[in-house]
């Protein structure tokens, strides 16, 4: 039979264990929906380098 394993105590975990008493759990996460699709996101995250701007006026 093994003997329990001692909890060490941890600061941080008292800390907010405190703060949740007084204060109360915080609410759960309202994720917003995102205006742009992924696609949209994905071209503008980049941007256009000269030589595809200039390419792109030649073929005009």
């Amino acid at each position: 039979m093994s003997k329990a394993k001692k909890e060490v105590f941890s600061t941080t975990k008292a800390v907010k264990a405190n703060a949740r008493e007084r204060v109360g759990t915080p609410p759960p996460e309202i994720v917003l929906p995102d205006d742009k699709t992924r696609s949209q996101r994905r071209t503008s995250k980049h941007k256009e380098t000269l030589q595809k701007l200039l390419q792109r006026e030649e073929e005009a």
